[in-house]
């Protein structure tokens, strides 16, 4: 593995204590940074914050630590645990942006998952660039109140990032999905775009009427970018976080832990955390979102269909509409639908990632009533 450690500043050395994540977590304090030689989770800070709110640029705070590390270890938590430190910005942003892409890079090569605490969200561009470099196709979940999709030529910003994606060549975007979108910041613009690459968009009030809709989005996904601003104003203080209305802290703590179980994610982001804005509480559950996905990745079972399907029950439905078989298998393990999209093979294109896509069981219930799954043809659409 590449010295990641010219990226990073060392943290101060906390007190272990006997169970706590502390005493199990290899940090990077003083001037040992830790032997990466298995799999796992790799925590790190990066506050860069010059295309979002500058003003917080020299503002560091990072006395989540303190939290997180007396939290007591999971029952089943038989992997490595990191904390690599804070990746401080470079004298230019694109310094910043390049080394963590290649930070990202080099922990996804090695089954390591980099979960980054950021600055302001355009960091999510720098995290996505990591994948040109495994030459891989991606999936995409955002978790934000609106689409940062910004206009052809708008300048990379915390609110126009996803643009640079799209326009990115090459171009390792599969799919992208907004979770908990609001209908006041959503453009006629934004829909257009994101309903003409066939991207999904779940409504926050999807959302809250089954929180459920939201596991296969996350199951589907190799990053996801969480937006601290999509909280509501009660659950975090300061001026940077005032919608009146968004996700609460569990539905938050929920969808890392769902992240953390899913197979295929291989990146995780938190952004638009402003330190000197927010109180003791706040640290706090910014270190329950980070034990939480810990927690989901020990229930990792490993049951994404691939090679032989021998623990999987196949169910398969004849729709008279298309004249066309659609299959769907569950897991044996954890009870898990996927669906089978086909597609065409066409030359230095891998869609074999992307065919299996998780579902569940209310979309083989509607194929039961000839209709064809929205989901299914939507990936259709982009195999094509």
């Amino acid at each position: 593995m590449k010295d990641l450690s010219i990226y990073f500043q060392p943290v101060e050395k906390q007190e272990a204590i006997e169970n706590t994540l502390g005493s199990v977590l290899y940090s990077y304090s003083e001037s040992n940074f830790p032997e990466l030689n298995s799999k796992g989770i790799a925590f790190f800070y990066v506050p860069e914050y010059r295309n979002g709110n500058e003003t917080y640029q020299s503002s560091f705070n990072d006395s989540y630590r303190n939290h997180l590390y007396s939290m007591q270890k999971g029952q089943n938590w038989n992997f490595s645990i990191y904390d690599l430190g804070n990746l401080l910005p470079g004298s230019r942003i694109e310094d910043t942006y390049f080394a963590l892409s290649q930070v990202c890079a080099e922990l996804i090569k090695n089954s390591i998952i980099p979960v980054v605490l950021g600055g302001s969200q355009d960091l999510s561009y720098a995290m996505y660039k990591a994948y040109e470099e495994l030459e891989q196709l991606v999936n995409i979940l955002i978790v934000d109140n609106k689409c940062d999709l910004g206009s052809p030529d708008s300048e990379l910003s915390a609110s126009a990032y996803i643009n640079k994606m799209l326009m990115h060549r090459p171009c390792h975007l599969f799919n992208l999905a907004v979770l908990g979108c609001q209908s006041p910041y959503l453009s006629i613009y934004d829909s257009e775009i994101m309903d003409k690459l066939f991207f999904d968009v779940i409504r926050l009030g999807e959302f809250k009427s089954d929180f459920k809709i939201a596991e296969p989005h996350i199951r589907n996904t190799d990053f996801i970018s969480i937006d601290l601003q999509s909280l509501k104003a009660s659950e975090f203080s300061g001026t940077e976080y005032s919608e009146p209305n968004g996700f609460d802290n569990a539905e938050l703590c929920q969808i890392a832990k769902y992240a953390g179980m899913a197979d295929k994610l291989s990146s995780f982001g938190i952004f638009n955390w402003y330190p000197a804005q927010v109180s003791t509480s706040n640290h706090k559950q910014l270190a329950q979102l980070l034990w939480y996905f810990a927690e989901g990745y020990s229930q990792r079972c490993g049951d994404f269909p691939v090679g032989t399907k021998k623990n999987y029950t196949k169910f398969t439905v004849y729709l008279d509409d298309i004249d066309h078989e659609l299959v769907f298998y569950k897991s044996d393990k954890s009870d898990r639908w996927w669906m089978e999209v086909p597609y065409p093979p066409k030359e230095g294109v891998n869609f074999e990632r992307h065919h299996l896509v998780p579902c569940d069981k209310s979309h083989y219930s509607n194929a039961l009533k000839n209709n064809i799954p929205n989901l299914w043809w939507k990936t259709y659409q982009k195999l094509g």
